[in-house]
């Protein structure tokens, strides 16, 4: 596994554990400021930077993540290909090609900026709320995964009439169905009409 400050143990010089941080933004997207990530998860939330990466392979299939039973939030559910939270600083671009990369072993090819969304989606599970102010990106992914399993628990690529039958029997995050209809534009133009997203 790749070790980022993502996934990482932080020890700053003084030997006491790092916080990691998000970019909070006002409404409009401009940063206002930094929290440490579980914080500004708790409710009511702080609105924060966040990013969601949709990949495609070359039959026009959705890569879907089913996320680590590990993880602190929304464990064990299935959502979009990546998503996570820029640095402070980091352009989400950036992010969304390096998270991509550490959860899922592979870089994606022609990734496109497809817009952005802002959400308020409570958690009933963790009682964690995203309140989101979200960087929408879609690309392929061209080469052979190899998940992180402290990231990711299973992987599936998906047609638009298989998602709506998972969709309808098993878990997924929260905010999917709300970052994916955001992409849609951005989706159909990269995958073609015959793929019927």
């Amino acid at each position: 596994m790749p070790i980022t400050p993502a996934t990482a143990t932080h020890s700053s010089s003084s030997g006491t554990a790092e916080a990691i941080l998000l970019e909070l933004v006002d409404e409009d997207g401009v940063t206002i400021g930094t929290e440490e990530k579980l914080a500004a998860h708790r409710p009511p939330g702080r609105l924060h930077r966040a990013f969601s990466v949709f990949l495609f392979d070359e039959r026009g299939r959705l890569l879907l993540q089913q996320r680590a039973l590990g993880k602190y939030h929304s464990p064990g559910v299935w959502s979009n290909t990546c998503c996570g939270h820029p640095y402070p600083g980091e352009a989400p671009f950036a992010a969304a090609a390096r998270r991509t990369f550490e959860e899922l072993g592979v870089s994606p090819s022609l990734m496109a900026e497809a817009g952005t969304v802002r959400y308020n989606h409570p958690d009933p599970a963790s009682g964690l709320v995203e309140q989101e102010y979200n960087h929408l990106f879609v690309g392929l992914v061209q080469s052979p995964l190899g998940p992180d399993p402290e990231e990711v628990g299973d992987t599936a690529f998906v047609t638009p009439d298989e998602l709506a039958e998972r969709h309808a029997k098993d878990p997924f995050s929260a905010w999917f169905m709300t970052v994916l209809d955001a992409a849609r534009p951005a989706v159909r133009e990269l995958t073609g009409p015959s793929a019927g997203w």
